[in-house]
């Protein structure tokens, strides 16, 4: 085998070890197979919400991307549907949020592609929890439950909480419910709900800050690559949480990244002030998502689960 060859080899190995290792906790992947059996169904086409942001130009409706898997409208319309109560975040949308995420991973390649493996690995472990409770409500997480009308403070006071009392329906619910009927090991690893919550939150952080990386317009001096905005947010974020090999592998598959102008063609805009429009309300509503996420995470004490 030549030296050629043999580095090939070597990249590809790095690159395998990435879409398992990737959010610190790919024991887990094996479990994608047997946990996709819960899907929803989402059936929005179009945004007719503003983000709420000011001095921000752009349509104040996305419509659907023709001949595009990853739908930009779909995107903010799940994140803006999220946020609920005075600072609870619900999961259903959240959930979709990332399907929408993993398509634009996908979109970008087979390098990036290979990290939405793992990250579909999480989603589907916390939606088969939500439908082991929904299909048998005798193993509903009763305790947790039951104890959310203690914390009205911090799930909220709406009274529509009352009409959603599954143990997953928000990001609040699923951490009293699984705390209250030790379902999460501060020690130790487990599938519980909240350590995955974490490894999608760590990784939400990276595609936001990417995002908004990508959707800055320097006054002088020439536009980054997206393939070096998007290893500036990877090491400010999740490698502080992989390991070297890791962050080499990362590192590998971010300069296969496509150019600034697939990225116009993928969200159906002509230039870097529209893509800037889109992609600032974009993420302005992913970061009243985190930022939500965060506190409750925070509030509890598991921003270090391992």
């Amino acid at each position: 085998m030549g030296v050629k060859s043999k580095a090939a080899a070597a990249i590809l190995v790095l690159l395998l070890f990435l879409g398992s290792l990737w959010l610190h906790g790919g024991l887990d992947y094996h479990w994608d197979s047997c946990l996709k059996g819960y899907n929803q169904l989402n059936g929005l086409n179009q945004l007719y919400n503003s983000s709420g942001a000011e001095g921000v130009e752009g349509p104040q409706v996305l419509q659907e991307c023709p001949g595009q898997t990853f739908q930009v409208s779909l995107l903010l319309s799940n994140m803006l549907a999220a946020p609920a109560y005075s600072s609870d975040v619900l999961i259903q949308p959240y959930l979709s949020s990332w399907d929408e995420l993993v398509r634009f991973m996908e979109a970008l390649g087979p390098m990036v592609g290979l990290i939405s493996k793992e990250i579909e690995a999480k989603t589907s472990i916390i939606r088969h929890l939500a439908a082991m409770t929904v299909e048998s409500p005798e193993v509903d997480l009763a305790a947790g439950v039951n104890s959310i009308n203690n914390v009205g403070a911090e799930v909220g006071t709406d009274p529509e909480a009352s009409e959603h009392p599954g143990a997953y329906h928000s990001v609040r619910s699923m951490i009293v419910a699984e705390l209250n009927q030790g379902l999460v090991d501060f020690h130790q690893q487990t599938d519980s709900g909240c350590r995955t919550l974490l490894r999608l939150h760590r990784a939400l952080l990276w595609l936001k800050l990417f995002l908004e990386k990508l959707a800055e317009t320097p006054v002088t001096g020439r536009l980054k690559s997206p393939s070096e905005l998007c290893r500036e947010s990877y090491q400010s974020t999740l490698s502080l949480h992989h390991t070297w090999l890791v962050r080499r592998a990362a590192e590998l598959a971010f300069i296969a990244l496509p150019e600034r102008g697939y990225f116009f063609r993928l969200v159906c805009v002509q230039n870097q002030e529209e893509l800037s429009a889109v992609l600032t309300r974009v993420v302005q509503a992913t970061g009243e998502v985190y930022d939500r996420t965060q506190k409750a995470l925070e509030e509890n004490g598991m921003l270090d689960l391992p």
